[in-house]
């Protein structure tokens, strides 16, 4: 494919999905991630999109929320191992609720196998993932049915919110920032997100590494009130990605890693943890940051990528990627 062919695809595909990761838009026109970037970089030189942490999203500074259809597509391999971490966060007998997205949805899928859960959603999607599960109660909020997400919204979605309280929600969004904590880009989303917030004594936050950076119009949940940030790897040249995690890191939010680095040189208050196993489950109340002899944000740049020269650097990441 010539370099016009792929550029022009490249721009169909943010134009139709609103955001794409370098990965996906590698897989699609069948090159590798740096070609990509080049084309990426190209287009934004024009004006065409703008680069994001990972990816690509429409130009404007502010991404659109793509539809499900769309987003069902994005980062599936991160968004597993995202949910088959923040299941081992849950507990026999737990109360928690679950917001709508793509990621929740994989979480609800394993939620299935906890016994005694009851699990409170706004999302159809996660509502029927979890309907033919033994032992696991489902208690739908009530409101209007949004038809590009599945989810309920408005007045009666935040009305049966209130008076809850549960042990943890678990959120996804279209971008999560240092600055501003998690972000959606649809204003009737976003409050009931903030109301499944007010119902949570946790909240934990399930985000992919192409969410990083990216900001969205509507705030969801504020930096200070995440409890914990379940996300992937970022690949080993987006640094961008990683100080994201130094900075929210360095903010107080517990992060867990599938398929990071492990052993001496993890960060406290980070949980680098292989695909296949669970976190610990150490999430503390919001509120409650826990202080390190060095700040935890800047050891978590040396536990994901290592604080060594570009070639030994280069080669740690390259270790980490065969593991």
């Amino acid at each position: 494919m010539f370099a016009a062919e792929r550029r022009q695809l490249i721009l169909e595909m943010v134009r139709a999905n609103g955001a794409v990761s370098l990965r996906e838009l590698a897989r699609v026109v069948q090159t590798s991630e740096v070609t990509v970037r080049r084309d990426v970089r190209a287009l934004e030189a024009e004006g065409l999109l703008d680069r994001r942490h990972g990816g690509a999203v429409l130009p404007g500074g502010f991404t659109r929320e793509s539809g499900f259809p769309q987003k069902s597509h994005l980062a599936t391999a991160e968004k597993t191992a995202i949910a088959d971490l923040a299941a081992g966060l849950v507990e026999e007998g737990e109360a928690i609720v679950v917001g709508a997205g793509t990621t929740t949805q994989e979480l609800a899928r394993r939620l299935a196998r906890v016994p005694g859960l009851t699990v409170v959603t706004n999302s159809l999607l996660v509502a029927q993932a979890l309907a033919h599960a033994n032992r696991v109660e489902v208690v739908m909020t009530g409101g209007t049915l949004r038809g590009s997400n599945y989810a309920l919204v408005g007045s009666g979605a935040e009305q049966s919110l209130q008076g809850l309280r549960v042990s943890r929600a678990f959120l996804s969004g279209s971008g999560l920032t240092a600055e501003r904590g998690l972000s959606t880009s649809n204003m009737l989303s976003a409050s009931v997100d903030r109301a499944l917030v007010q119902a949570a004594a946790e909240v934990v936050v399930l985000a992919d590494h192409t969410k990083l950076g990216t900001d969205t119009m509507f705030q969801t949940v504020p930096t200070d009130v995440i409890t914990r940030l379940v996300t992937d790897e970022p690949p080993g040249h987006d640094d961008r990605a990683a100080t994201e995690l130094q900075a929210l890191a360095d903010q107080g939010v517990q992060i867990t890693v599938a398929g990071g680095a492990t052993g001496p040189n993890s960060a406290p208050g980070v949980d680098s943890v292989p695909a296949g196993r669970q976190p610990r489950r150490d999430v503390p109340l919001p509120g409650q940051r826990r202080t390190h002899g060095a700040g935890p944000g800047q050891q978590l740049r040396s536990a994901l990528l290592g604080e060594q020269p570009p070639g030994e650097r280069a080669a740690r990441v390259a270790d980490l990627r065969r593991r």
